[in-house]
């Protein structure tokens, strides 16, 4: 019985432990120091990369990646190709659950209790959040955001979210239309809100053929759906590309590289 008790209480501060550093305060937060932000009530690690060009930042933002996935050890290396080629200062960010990020309200995009976070208007208004913390950090007067997969999902609600948040936006391998896969009803997307995205926004969307995931016709049929809604959109082909690093090929990178370049 002895044994019996102390083999619980083993397990339950080793579980107490993990949740404790999976929740991280303001102050915490604070002790961290550079590389983390705390902002929409979570820590988040991010890897920044200078810039001279000043008053404007750019924000990288990944997508779906397996629960407690070092985010930041592959999108470091594009934050800092981006900001050589364009002379802009480009952050990228951990989201919650990834690269030593909290969990204090949201777990991992990929976590088995959550389902279609990106697609959750509570996680959209954490990220609008976590991008005005940014910006203001950085006292950047134009935001430029990228985003993967997830990341691009989120970024095209956000922009009906908050309009004028951002000012140029690139979304490769997104999905715009969540209702197309799922029939929850209190989902978010960008096809919900297009009549509040800023028709001043620099908009650039990304397909790969070969993406299976985010298959070339639906980013087609947004192009074709925010054409009519008036909005400044532009569309590039990036040929044989698959939905795995889609934002970082070479094709992507000069197509973002050209809309940044004002």
């Amino acid at each position: 019985m002895y044994y019996r008790v102390i083999f619980l209480l083993v397990v339950s501060l080793f579980l107490s432990a993990n949740t404790l550093a999976d929740t991280v305060s303001q102050q915490q937060c604070d002790i961290k120091g550079s590389g983390f932000i705390f902002a929409g009530g979570e820590c988040i690690a991010y890897k920044e990369a200078k810039g001279d060009k000043e008053g404007s930042l750019t924000i990288v933002v990944h997508g779906t990646w397996k629960e407690g996935a070092n985010v930041l050890a592959r999108y470091a290396t594009f934050a800092d190709d981006l900001a050589m080629l364009t002379d802009i200062t480009t952050v990228a960010i951990a989201l919650p659950g990834y690269s030593g990020s909290s969990t204090n309200h949201f777990q991992a995009l990929s976590h088995d209790k959550t389902k279609k976070l990106a697609a959750d208007k509570g996680y959209i208004k954490f990220l609008d959040a976590l991008i005005t913390a940014l910006k203001a950090k950085y006292k950047a007067k134009t935001v430029n955001y990228i985003g993967h997969s997830a990341g691009a999902m989120m970024g095209a609600t956000l922009m009906g979210i908050d309009p004028g948040l951002i000012q140029n936006i690139a979304l490769a391998g997104g999905r715009y239309d969540i209702h197309e896969i799922s029939k929850e009803k209190d989902l978010i997307s960008a096809v919900d809100i297009f009549d509040k995205i800023d028709k001043d926004a620099n908009i650039l969307l990304i397909y790969g053929t070969r993406d299976e995931i985010s298959k070339p016709d639906v980013t087609k049929d947004f192009y074709a759906l925010a054409k009519k809604q008036g909005l400044h959109v532009s569309i590039v082909e990036v040929k044989d590309a698959p939905h795995s690093d889609l934002d970082s090929t070479e094709t992507s990178m000069e197509a973002i590289s050209k809309m940044l370049d004002y």
